[in-house]
């Protein structure tokens, strides 16, 4: 996360006065144990994680006791777990009955794995330390377990989506204030662990945003959509009395849903709508297992006018895990015909296509360019 030079001092000054204790350098955090909650909450100016890390969606996690042999050994499924709920967009796999089975052989299939201390700040400002074991699956194992458990493949280009977050509480609006820091953080985390690449906006030195508040109250996403794939997704939570009530907008390409939800824990609430933006976009995205197979297709690409323009069409179409092998059919005059051999249907390879906007057509049906 970004910080501000005011930041920086605030930081060193309490390090000075050991309100500020260095932690085990293995792992180059700061405990704040004898921080007061105001003066850390002042500290935490920045809003919330730029972007999250690069996915690894054949990497799961799973909080573990202790860093034993048969601690690990009966975690594995759970990390496994989420390996296939990145993959295949899914929360639960309620329909799905053999997939408690087939976790069983976590054990065999992974090929690496090591642990980390995670810090979670809480509501109250302290922090909770947990040890998770970080777990690597071999990735022709996990993708023949999809296929064997016909599971829907949420496709793994995957645009990102942009969150901001604009509360109410009865007597400021404001666009991610400080004190909910642990929200934000949790919803980065949930993100991850669905598999939903996430990014979140970045403000000037002065803690202001390129965005209206209203704007971002009123749900109008169509300003904050970039071209290409991603989306975004607005939350605006107002406190009622005891409960919150939190209204999300979500945009992504070319799709748009809204819902409500209600809760005494704001937290919870903004967390289960990543859960919901996870299914939706994944569920959208995805690639039934009936479709799944070997097919054939024809694909002219002119505006090819040298080896650079080639090597980067060619480049992009190998890159494409809907296409399993690429041969040239013919070449001239700037147009190049391809033969790729997909693993699912078409329709599917042309969706990839129009939402990457490196290929575009003239018109529905007819050849691509490159742009």
């Amino acid at each position: 996360m970004f910080a501000c030079v005011t930041v920086a001092y605030g930081i060193l000054f309490a390090v000075a006065v050991g309100a500020i204790k260095p932690a085990d350098s293995n792992f180059k955090m700061l405990r704040f144990s004898r921080l007061p909650v105001t003066i850390l909450l002042i500290l935490i100016l920045s809003p919330a994680p730029v972007s999250a890390e690069p996915l690894d969606l054949y990497m799961g996690e799973a909080a573990v006791a202790s860093q034993e042999v048969s601690e690990r050994k009966s975690v594995l499924p759970q990390a496994l777990k989420q390996v296939l709920q990145k993959l295949s967009g899914l929360r639960d796999f309620d329909e799905y009955p053999l997939v408690d089975e087939s976790l069983k052989i976590a054990d065999s299939i992974v090929v690496s794995f090591y642990y980390r201390n995670q810090q979670q700040m809480q509501a109250d400002g302290s922090m909770r330390n947990e040890l998770r074991l970080v777990a690597k699956f071999s990735e022709p194992a996990v993708n023949d377990l999809v296929k064997s458990l016909e599971l829907p493949l949420w496709q793994p280009e995957r645009g990102t989506t942009e969150i901001w977050v604009v509360v109410d509480d009865g007597l400021n609006r404001r666009i991610f204030p400080v004190e909910f820091q642990y929200s934000w953080d949790a919803m980065d985390r949930m993100a991850a662990e669905r598999g939903l690449p996430v990014t979140w906006p970045t403000a000037d030195e002065d803690g202001q945003y390129p965005v209206d508040e209203q704007l971002l109250w009123g749900g109008y996403t169509e300003d904050l959509l970039g071209s290409g794939r991603g989306g975004v997704m607005v939350a605006a939570a107002r406190r009622e009395g005891r409960e919150w009530s939190l209204r999300i907008n979500l945009a992504y390409q070319e799709q748009n849903w809204t819902w409500r939800s209600r809760d005494v824990d704001l937290q919870l609430l903004l967390t289960e709508s990543v859960q919901q933006a996870a299914d939706l976009i994944g569920a959208a995205n995805s690639i039934a297992a009936a479709d799944r197979g070997s097919r054939l297709y024809e694909l002219t690409v002119s505006g090819i006018n040298g080896a650079e323009a080639y090597s980067r069409c060619l480049s992009y179409l190998q890159g494409l895990s809907v296409v399993d092998r690429i041969s040239v059919h013919s070449a001239l005059a700037g147009k190049v015909r391809y033969h790729l051999h997909l693993n699912a249907l078409p329709q599917y390879l042309e969706e990839t296509l129009d939402a990457g906007r490196v290929l575009e057509r003239d018109e529905p049906g007819g050849d691509y360019y490159l742009r």
